[in-house]
């Protein structure tokens, strides 16, 4: 299993101190009172603006973020990440138009760039990622916040904190 590293930086351009990262982090205050820009050199991460997971999540690849909140829209630093582990092998989710896998259902084991057009589903309220790692879109097309779903049963993303957000596009994240 490849390892992901990220390093994290206090201020924009890779300057101030840093803190280097393979793992994942729940809390970075510890560590550096704010963060800046970042730097992947290995893997995939999941950051998020609040600890502890929380908060708006941003998906980062292997590459340089000398100043990432205005690439992204950032209003707060990120506050702790998740290292995404690679998955080799098929994809499989069930999608489902209400809570508790009610509704619609529709099993997917590919990417879908709008889930109105390719099943006419207006909603998408839980889901049961069986194989491989997601990143699911508030928009057409992947754009929008994002939501990262690894393995296991999702029944209501409202009670998850994401009551106001409809999940319109899906993504499998892969080897680069």
């Amino acid at each position: 299993m490849t390892m992901g590293r990220i390093t994290f930086y206090e201020d924009r351009n890779f300057q101030g101190r840093s803190y280097e990262c393979m793992s994942d982090c729940g809390d970075m205050s510890s560590y550096l009172s704010r963060c800046h820009s970042c730097r992947v050199e290995s893997g995939c991460f999941m950051v998020y603006d609040r600890t502890n997971y929380m908060g708006n999540q941003y998906f980062m690849r292997r590459g340089e973020y000398a100043d990432y909140m205005s690439m992204f829209g950032m209003r707060d630093c990120i506050r702790s990440c998740r290292m995404i582990p690679m998955h080799r092998g098929q994809f499989r989710m069930r999608i489902y138009e209400r809570e508790n896998f009610g509704g619609q259902m529709h099993e997917m084991m590919d990417d879908c760039d709008n889930m109105m057009d390719r099943y006419r589903m207006s909603n998408c309220m839980s889901c049961h990622v069986m194989d491989g790692h997601w990143l699911m879109y508030e928009q057409p097309n992947y754009r929008g916040r994002m939501m990262y779903m690894r393995p296991g049963e999702y029944r209501s993303f409202r009670d998850m904190g994401w009551s106001g957000m409809r999940f319109m596009s899906m993504k499998r994240i892969m080897d680069m």
